[in-house]
């Protein structure tokens, strides 16, 4: 009878969406594993990356960060947050198609700002045939589901609050973080994916961002500076001798973000095609050549002259960066180019404006505002100095090139149109952050956004009763108002109690 029942509500229900003939399971199949790499670059590649960085007292606290944003960001992501990046626009009713703003009236910009909250659970959302607003109407029909639309959506969400996790790694309460994800996902990230690939208001300008050097890394560059300076710094002592504790822990973390990226740039085309193979070996290129730019840098020009892993892994993450906004607009030569330049111009910030007083009073523990920040800024401006226009990301439906010229082919105006949308996202994610953070901190009970010196002395088994590397003791459980002196007692009284 059962079985009966299941056969008869089988015959009666509609054919899936993911039966229709648009579905090309090629493509398809690349963008989940491209998702999937993306997805690997935050749990475990960030995890490892920066639980390897920080102190050895602060490695499960980075790895519990790191799991648990990504876990905020997929609750807002499908109930309200993918459709205010990729959906209609809220103020905007008419046509736009064809806008191009021509300067002094900005209602435009502000109508054109984020798409309007709703939900992507239902069955036609996840199965219908994929889209996201275009802005050329001669962009050929995605052979995916919206699916996997937004589940690549999703991992690009999820990785950038993670990033600037490094910029308030070792003093920012648990509770504040998780609370502080959703809401940044709600208010920053969401608008910057609208403004520049939901059909907003600088995807009508011409801006390119191929994979999001603004949309993620300009933001968690600008986001994770202001946050470290609302939060406040980690203690004295942690930051004179903040030393990585596991320089293996950091090759395998940052070895999973490298080859991650290939899914970062390769799947933004959302078609396995040439110019997808081509974004994963411009993205190649650029970090080989700013990797090696950065170690050259530090062998002959830094004060100890002598090649450092850790300056390997700036420069690795710095040439990542610089590619993303331009990886399948460049040609080979640019994404040289793009990498060695942005790396010389990121290792002179390092260098020399980490000297300027009010950069050192903000703590930005992972110096995440050069890595990300600056990297992601140049890299976005020299998108507009070499984007190739025989480059094409796609071929219309009508057979011409969609493709952005540089200004080395003819169009310096590019970079302005870069510069503009810059300049958006440094202002509004600068200011969102600043205000969700003075907003909690005034809500806060202690008034304030990290833990207090007590805790902040012993980290983790303070925060999360879990050590990373306990000894033959095993874990000593510290209630609040413990110091470190009395919890390094108790422990040595049970040891002590154990012999006898």
């Amino acid at each position: 009878m059962i079985h009966l029942l299941v056969h008869l509500q089988a015959a009666a229900a509609p054919a899936s969406y993911s039966d229709q003939a648009w579905l090309n399971t090629g493509d398809n199949a690349w963008q989940l594993t491209a998702a999937t790499f993306v997805a690997l670059m935050s749990v475990p590649g960030l995890a490892v990356l920066f639980g390897g960085l920080v102190q050895k007292k602060w490695v499960v606290n980075t790895m519990f960060m790191t799991f648990a944003g990504f876990a905020a960001v997929l609750i807002v992501w499908v109930l309200w947050a993918y459709n205010m990046g990729f959906g209609s626009a809220w103020f905007h009713s008419g046509n736009y198609a064809n806008y191009k703003w021509t300067g002094g009236d900005l209602s435009e910009l502000f109508n054109n700002f984020v798409g309007k909250p709703a939900t992507t659970l239902s069955a036609f959302s996840l199965e219908k045939q994929g889209t996201i607003p275009q802005v050329d109407p001669g962009m050929p029909a995605f052979g995916i589901p919206q699916a996997s639309v937004i589940y690549f959506q999703f991992v690009f969400a999820a990785i950038t609050p993670l990033l600037f996790l490094g910029s308030v790694l070792g003093r920012i309460k648990f509770k504040v973080w998780v609370i502080f994800v959703p809401l940044w996902t709600t208010f920053a990230y969401a608008v910057n994916a609208f403004l520049l690939w939901g059909g907003g208001f600088w995807a009508h300008q011409g801006a390119g961002d191929f994979s999001g050097g603004y949309v993620i890394h300009l933001a968690a560059g600008t986001s994770g500076f202001v946050a470290a300076a609302v939060v406040g710094p980690r203690l004295k002592r942690d930051r004179e001798k903040a030393l990585p504790h596991s320089l293996p822990l950091v090759a395998i973390g940052g070895g999973i973000v490298w080859l991650g990226w290939n899914g970062f740039n390769g799947g933004d085309p959302y078609f396995a095609s040439a110019d997808a193979a081509t974004a994963v070996i411009n993205t190649n290129m650029a970090t080989v050549a700013a990797l090696l730019t950065w170690v050259i840098l530090d062998m002959y020009l830094s004060k100890a002259k002598k090649p450092t892993f850790l300056g390997a892994i700036n420069g690795m993450v710095v040439g990542l960066v610089a590619i993303t906004p331009s990886a399948g607009y460049v040609n080979g030569a640019g994404a040289l180019g793009v990498g060695a330049i942005d790396s010389c111009i990121v290792w002179l910030a390092w260098n020399y404006l980490s000297r300027v007083n009010f950069m050192k009073k903000v703590d930005d523990a992972m110096g995440i505002v050069y890595t990300h920040g600056i990297a992601g800024l140049f890299g976005g401006l020299l998108l507009g100095v070499f984007a190739d226009p025989t480059v094409v990301e796609y071929r219309s439906v009508g057979g011409s090139a969609i493709s952005l010229k540089g200004a080395i082919y003819g169009h310096p105006g590019q970079i302005g149109i870069q510069l503009g949308a810059a300049l958006t996202v440094i202002i509004w994610d600068g200011l969102v952050t600043f205000v969700i953070l003075t907003v909690m901190k005034a809500l806060m009970p202690s008034h304030s956004l990290k833990y207090a010196d007590d805790i902040l002395e012993i980290g983790d088994l303070a925060i999360h009763d879990e050590e990373g590397y306990p000894d033959d003791r095993g874990a000593t459980r510290v209630l609040p108002g413990y110091s470190e002196s009395a919890v390094h007692s108790a422990a040595a009284a049970t040891v002590a109690g154990g012999s006898a």
